[in-house]
């Protein structure tokens, strides 16, 4: 048999019975699952440094295992110093197989390294069961070699599923593993 993600195999025989259960599904293939995870960074200052794009795109593509992409600039700014085309920053989508090995090691091993960390916020959905995570340092994740950094920067994550409402990507991110933060303690 072929190699399945550890996470894609706990979500079949373990989430989508309790989710069936949970919102009474008369069928498994009406249970949210994950569709993609995108990650997004910005790079501010690649305005005047055109090799911090390069850094960024290298840095996620170490991050996620699949090759990032540069963006660039719809419009000029002149406030900015941007003129249109212009790199400035870098994304990936992540699809099947790489999202679910991507989804585990951030909730396994990369949240848990940030600092004073209680949980992500459940309040980040967008009414529609996607869900948006920020990440202030890329240096949580194992992949990346401090001695090589110069400069620490943030990315975005969105976790696009295809819950209809917030509380059925609730449930569906909570039972992959998501370590959301307890109401009692804040």
């Amino acid at each position: 048999m072929s190699y399945q993600p550890r996470l894609k195999t706990k979500y079949r025989n373990e989430v989508v019975p309790a989710l069936q259960e949970e919102f009474n599904y008369s069928s498994p293939m009406q249970t949210p699952r994950l569709l993609k995870v995108c990650i997004n960074q910005g790079v501010g200052d690649a305005t005047q440094d055109k090799k911090l794009v390069d850094i960024a795109v290298e840095q996620m593509t170490q991050i996620t295992g699949q090759k990032a992409v540069a963006t660039r600039a719809r419009q000029s700014i002149s406030n900015f110093k941007l003129r249109e085309g212009m790199p400035i920053g870098a994304k990936v989508t992540l699809r099947g197989d790489q999202m679910y090995e991507f989804f585990d090691r951030l909730v396994s091993v990369a949240l848990p390294r940030v600092r004073d960390f209680r949980g992500v916020s459940d309040k980040a959905f967008d009414g529609r069961g996607n869900y948006t995570l920020g990440i202030t340092e890329q240096i949580i994740f194992p992949e990346i070699d401090l001695d090589k950094i110069s400069k620490i920067t943030g990315m975005d994550i969105n976790i696009v599923t295809s819950a209809t409402t917030d509380a059925e990507a609730l449930s569906l991110l909570r039972g992959l593993g998501m370590p959301f933060r307890n109401r009692k303690t804040d």
